[in-house]
C-alpha cells in the first residue's frame, strides 16, 4: 500500500497542490525578479517567507530561465561565515547541473582552489572546505559575484534573515555588499527579512547603502477567508471532516501565523483517520504536543532572563498583543515597576528576538512560547477555545 503524503508541508519545498494561496504576491516577486529588480520581502519569522521564494523558483519562468540560490543566514556572525554558506549553496545548486559552472567556479575562486578536495571516483571537486579555509573573506564574496556574473544564464539569489549583517563586526559591511551587488548586472536579489524596522531602516533610510535599491513588499498572514476553505479542502480529499469552526479556532488562536497553523494541522491530520472527523479534542491534543516538545527549550531560554524581563514577556503572553505597552494601565494591570524599567526591558527583549513589534503592536515572536508561558503561568489552551465558543 502507498504511503499516503501528509498535505501539511512544515519542512521543505511545497507542491503546488499543497501551497496556499499568495497569489498576488507571487505574481509579484516573479514580474519583479523577471524585469531586472530585486526584490525585499518583510514578514515576521515562519510566515511564509521561505515557503513563497521556494515556490517562485519551481515555476517554469524562473525554473526554465535563472539559475536560483537560497541562504539563510540569521546563525551567522560575520563575513567569513556569510562568504562560506554563499559559496557552498552556489557551488552544490551548480555542480549537478552543469560540469562546465562548476570548473568556471573553481577556475574563478582562486583565494580557496586549493583547498577543494575532490571525490575518490569521479575526480569532480566537492565543497568540503572548513569555514577556516576562508582567510579572507573580502577576496573570496568579490571572486563568488565575479563568478556570478560569469554564469552563462541569469542569476537569482535570495537572502532570508537579511538584516543580520546589520549586526557583524566588520565595519561598513552593507556599502561593501551594495557596491559588489551592483556590479552583477546578470543577476538579481531577494533581501528577506523578518525584524521590520531593521529592514525598513536598511532599504528606506537615505543615508544608508541600499537606500531605495529593491522594490519591498510587506508579507502578511493570508486571509482567513482563503485558508480556512484550503484547510477543509485537503482534509475532505484524504476522506476526513474537519469543521470550519474548528479551523477559525486554530487560525484565530495563532492569529493567522503560518507555520503554527501548518503545524498544528499536519499533526491533526497524522491523528485523524480516513472517515473519522478531526474533533476540538484532537485539535487540543495536537497543540498540548507541540509545546511539550519544545518544553526543555523554552525553560532553558527563561533560566537565562533576568526577573523584569520575565515579569513583561508574561504581560505580553497574557495579552497576545500589547499596542500601548508604555502607558499606565498596562503597567499598572501587570504590577510592572515603571514606565523606564518597562522600556529597558522591551529593548532587551526585541534585542534577544523574544518580542517583536509590528505596526507599534509588541508580541512574542514565537507563538509556542507564548502558549506555553499561558500553559504555565496563565490560562491553558483548552480555556482559550472556551472563551472562543
Amino acid at each position: 500500500m502507498a504511503k499516503e503524503t501528509n498535505p501539511f508541508i512544515v519542512t521543505g519545498r511545497i507542491e503546488p497542490q499543497y501551497f496556499c494561496d499568495r497569489v498576488v504576491e507571487s505574481k509579484r516577486l516573479i514580474k519583479t525578479l523577471s524585469n531586472g529588480r530585486n526584490m525585499v520581502i518583510i514578514s515576521p519569522r515562519r510566515m511564509g517567507k521561505t515557503g513563497l521564494i521556494q515556490f517562485c523558483y519551481d515555476k517554469p519562468e524562473i525554473r526554465d530561465n535563472y539559475y536560483t540560490f537560497f541562504i539563510d543566514i540569521l546563525h551567522t556572525s560575520g563575513l567569513r561565515e556569510l562568504t562560506y554558506i554563499l559559496g557552498k549553496e552556489i557551488f552544490e545548486t551548480l555542480a549537478p547541473e552543469s560540469k562546465k559552472m562548476m570548473n568556471l567556479f573553481i577556475r574563478t575562486l582562486k583565494s580557496i582552489s586549493g583547498k577543494f578536495g575532490f571525490d575518490p571516483f569521479t575526480n569532480a571537486p566537492v565543497f568540503n572546505l572548513e569555514l577556516g579555509d576562508i582567510d579572507r573573506p573580502e577576496f573570496t564574496i568579490e571572486e563568488i559575484f565575479k563568478y556570478l556574473a560569469s554564469a552563462d544564464r541569469p542569476c537569482i539569489v535570495a537572502i532570508d534573515e537579511f538584516q543580520q549583517i546589520s549586526k557583524y563586526p566588520e565595519k561598513n559591511i552593507e556599502a561593501f555588499l551594495r557596491t559588489h551587488i551592483q556590479k552583477v548586472e546578470n543577476s538579481n536579489f531577494i533581501f528577506a527579512g523578518s525584524e521590520r524596522g531593521m529592514m525598513q531602516a536598511m532599504f528606506l533610510n537615505s543615508s544608508r547603502p541600499f537606500y531605495q535599491s529593491s522594490d519591498l513588499m510587506e508579507l502578511g498572514a493570508i486571509d482567513k477567508d482563503i485558508y480556512v476553505p484550503f484547510v477543509i479542502e485537503l482534509f475532505e480529499k484524504s476522506k476526513r471532516e474537519i469543521s470550519s469552526e474548528n479551523v477559525i479556532k486554530v487560525y484565530d488562536l495563532f492569529k493567522g501565523h503560518t507555520f503554527y497553523i501548518q503545524k498544528t494541522f499536519n499533526e491533526c491530520f497524522a491523528d485523524t483517520s480516513p472517515g473519522e472527523e478531526c474533533t476540538i479534542e484532537t485539535i487540543l491534543t495536537s497543540i498540548e504536543s507541540m509545546i511539550s516538545e519544545s518544553d526543555i527549550i523554552y525553560r532553558e531560554i527563561l533560566s537565562k532572563i533576568p526577573e523584569k524581563q520575565k515579569e513583561l514577556l508574561y504581560a505580553i503572553a497574557k495579552e497576545k498583543e500589547v499596542k500601548q505597552i508604555l502607558s499606565g494601565s498596562f503597567i499598572r494591570r501587570h504590577n510592572l515597576a515603571s514606565t523606564s524599567s518597562v522600556q529597558a526591558a522591551l529593548k532587551k527583549l526585541i534585542e534577544k528576538e523574544l518580542v517583536t513589534e509590528t505596526n507599534k503592536s509588541y508580541y512574542i515572536a514565537d507563538k509556542l512560547f507564548a502558549l506555553w508561558i499561558n500553559e504555565i503561568y496563565g490560562d491553558s489552551i483548552s480555556d482559550y477555545f472556551n472563551k472562543l465558543s
